[in-house]
């Protein structure tokens, strides 16, 4: 019976080996915009502080509905009723009721963004937080930082072999290694605006928000290992 043979990682002097590590750095258009808003009530009942939250939610909810394909999802995140308690006194006096509604909100379509994002500050008791700017989960930009993560490998691994005066046989091993992360362009937090509605104003004659995109930073690292013909040392 044969022994199998032991793994050479460094190869052998016949067969070299060589490993390198291929990286791409891409920064990229956003293609999806986020907001966050929080819509408040507050009753000396239970009641009052339901009928008005939910009043105010469905204004958010139709207004956000109205700009159509724009908006490419729409969640409620959390909602919340309960009592506020006195601060001074013995016992469980409750002072007040107070509820809120969370709702998430995406476009794809960046013309609508400062629009609605005034027009929802301008509501009663409603709070509007971003935007956060992202890609799609198969935006083509993964895969652009991939292949140039790849191809750079190709290059380096072609200039190592070159510099021996030899050249690449085969192709052994090329791994993934964090190919898939997205980072704010500049290293630094999201970009965000927050603006809050106290009033009932008009809606419709808030001036409409001047929002730039973001550019997101996409990075791709492979590691690759080759052969290559025995140089002539």
């Amino acid at each position: 019976m044969t022994q199998p043979s032991p793994h050479l990682p460094y190869g052998t002097p016949d067969t070299p080996r060589i490993a390198v590590r291929g990286e791409a750095v891409l920064d990229v258009d956003p293609e999806i915009a986020g907001l966050s808003v929080t819509v408040t009530a507050r009753g000396t009942d239970r009641r009052t502080a339901l009928e008005d939250l939910t009043r105010r939610n469905a204004a958010v909810l139709d207004l956000v509905k109205s700009y159509g394909e724009a908006v490419e999802q729409l969640e409620t995140g959390s909602f919340s009723v309960g009592p506020e308690l006195g601060r001074h006194g013995r016992g469980e006096r409750v002072r007040a009721y107070r509820g809120q509604v969370r709702v998430t909100v995406e476009l794809g379509d960046f013309t609508a963004l400062g629009e609605l994002a005034a027009r929802l500050a301008a509501l009663e008791l409603t709070q509007v937080s971003g935007p956060w700017w992202s890609l799609r989960p198969a935006s083509p930009a993964y895969g652009r930082a991939r292949r140039r993560a790849v191809e750079q490998a190709v290059e380096r691994a072609r200039e190592y072999a070159a510099a021996l005066g030899s050249e690449l046989v085969a192709l052994l091993e090329l791994a993934d290694e964090d190919a898939e992360e997205v980072r704010p362009y500049g290293g630094g937090a999201p970009g965000m605006m927050r603006a809050a509605g106290y009033g009932g104003g008009d809606p419709e004659s808030v001036p409409e928000l001047d929002l730039a995109p973001q550019r997101q930073t996409v990075t791709a690292t492979v590691l690759a290992r080759f052969t290559m013909a025995p140089p002539a040392l």
